[in-house]
C-alpha cells in the first residue's frame, strides 16, 4: 500500500525494510545509493503525496550545486536507475521472504511500500497425482539403463580427457611463453598494488528505443520511458580486450564494470582505468583526479552544447579548449585524453583513457585501441 497517513507501527515497519536494504549484501559498499534510498525513504515518509524533484534530490543527496541543470547532468536519473535494479535484485534473491517490498517506480523518485502477497498452496488434482505416480514408474524402470549407460559415458570421457591431456602436455614441451616487454611492467607497475585487480570502467550511454526498431540517446523527457543502460561502442570493447592482453601478459587479471554501475565509493581502494567519454562516464567528471585538461561543454557560440576539452591552465599562446571538426566539415582534429594520475588514495593509480566523439560522428576507438600499446612503450 502506498504511504499516505502513516501511523507510528507502520512507519517503524517501513524503516526497518529500508534498514535490511542498506544492511544487505547487494547494497553493499554502495555508500551513495544507500545515502539516496535513506532520503527518498525520509521524503516519502515525512511527506507523503509530495513529489520530489530531481534538483532537490541532485542539491541535497549528491551535492550539486544550486546551478544544476538536469539536461546537463543526469547523475539522479542514473543512480535511480542504478537503485531500481538493486532493489529488484535484492527481492530476488536476500529479501525474498521479506513481508514488505520497498519499489521505486519508474518515472518517480517517491518511494512505494508494498506489503508481499501471500500466494495460497494448490492442493494436486487427481489428475495431476496419476501423472506423478506414472513418472514414477518410468523412473525405475529406466533406472537400470540410466546406470549402464553413464558407466560407458564416463569411461568414454576418462578415454578422452587422457588423450587431450597427453596432447597438450607435448605441445606445452614445444612452446615457450613469451616474457611482457619490460616497458609494459614498468608502465603499469603502479596497477599491481593493493590485493585486488585494477578496476576497469568503460563507459556506457543509456539509450531509448528498441534495438529492432531503432535507437537513440536518452534525453531529459525521456525518464519515464524505458531506458537501456547496457550498451557500449565496438571501441570500447577493442580498448578493454587489448587491456585485458596487456595485462595477461603481464600475469595480471582486470576486473571490468561500465560506468553507470560504478560509484564514488568503488575508487577509494582500487586502482582504476577508466575507458571512454566522461559524456557517458559521469563518475569520471566527479573525480577530481585530472587538474590540467577536463571535459565540459561548450557553453556559447555555433557550437553551443558540444562536449570539448578544456585546458585549466594554458600556457603561451595555448588554446583554452580543444574542439573537434564540426559535422558539417571534413574531420581534421579529432581528440582524447590519456593520463597516469594518482587515485583518490595517493597510494592507488588511475589511468584516463577519454577520447572526445567528433561531432555527429562516432569516436575512432579501433586507433585508440594502439595508443594504448604505444603508450606502454614510450614510457619504459
Amino acid at each position: 500500500m502506498s504511504v499516505t497517513g502513516i501511523p507510528a507501527t507502520e512507519r517503524e515497519h517501513y524503516l526497518a525494510a529500508v534498514d535490511l536494504l542498506v544492511k544487505s549484501q547487494v547494497l553493499h559498499g554502495s555508500e551513495s545509493l544507500c545515502k539516496l534510498l535513506r532520503y527518498l525513504a525520509d521524503q516519502a515518509l515525512q511527506n507523503p503525496g509530495t513529489a520530489i524533484k530531481e534538483y532537490q534530490i541532485a542539491t541535497e543527496v549528491f551535492g550539486r550545486p544550486a546551478d544544476f541543470d538536469s539536461h546537463l547532468d543526469s547523475t539522479v536519473r542514473v543512480q535511480a536507475g542504478r537503485l531500481r535494479v538493486k532493489l529488484a535484485e535484492y527481492y530476488a534473491s536476500e529479501g525474498a521472504e521479506d513481508p514488505l517490498i520497498v519499489e521505486l517506480p519508474r518515472g518517480s523518485y517517491s518511494l512505494v511500500f508494498q506489503a508481499r502477497p501471500i500466494l495460497p498452496r494448490s492442493q494436486p488434482s487427481e489428475t495431476e497425482t496419476r501423472g506423478r505416480v506414472r513418472k514414477r514408474h518410468i523412473l525405475r524402470t529406466w533406472s537400470a539403463a540410466v546406470i549402464i549407460l553413464s558407466t560407458l559415458l564416463a569411461a568414454a570421457v576418462a578415454a578422452l580427457v587422457g588423450t587431450w591431456e597427453n596432447r597438450s602436455r607435448n605441445r606445452s614441451v614445444g612452446s615457450v611463453s613469451l616474457p611482457a616487454p619490460a616497458a609494459f611492467r614498468t608502465f603499469w607497475k603502479g596497477f599491481f598494488s593493493g590485493p585486488d585487480e585494477p578496476w576497469v570502467i568503460f563507459s556506457n550511454a543509456a539509450f531509448v528505443g528498441r534495438p529492432e526498431t531503432g535507437m537513440r540517446y536518452q534525453q531529459s523527457q525521456d525518464s519515464d520511458g524505458l531506458i537501456l543502460d547496457h550498451y557500449t561502442g565496438v571501441g570500447e570493447v577493442l580498448a578493454v580486450h587489448e587491456l585485458d592482453r596487456v595485462f595477461h601478459l603481464l600475469n595480471r587479471e582486470l576486473r571490468v564494470k561500465r560506468g553507470s554501475l560504478f560509484s564514488l565509493d568503488d575508487a577509494k581502494k582500487n586502482n582504476l582505468i577508466f575507458v571512454g567519454s566522461p559524456a557517458e562516464n559521469l563518475t569520471l567528471r566527479d573525480l577530481p583526479v585530472n587538474q590540467q585538461f577536463v571535459f565540459r561543454r561548450l557553453e556559447s557560440g555555433a557550437r553551443k552544447g558540444e562536449l570539448a576539452v578544456f585546458n585549466l591552465h594554458p600556457q603561451g599562446t595555448e588554446p583554452t579548449f580543444f574542439a573537434s571538426s564540426p559535422r558539417n566539415a571534413p574531420l581534421s582534429e579529432d581528440y582524447s585524453v590519456i593520463a597516469l594520475v594518482p587515485g583518490l588514495d595517493p597510494s592507488q593509480s588511475a589511468m584516463i583513457l577519454a577520447a572526445l566523439p567528433p561531432s555527429g560522428r562516432k569516436p575512432r576507438w579501433s586507433s585508440f585501441a594502439a595508443k594504448i600499446r604505444c603508450c606502454s612503450c614510450s614510457h619504459a
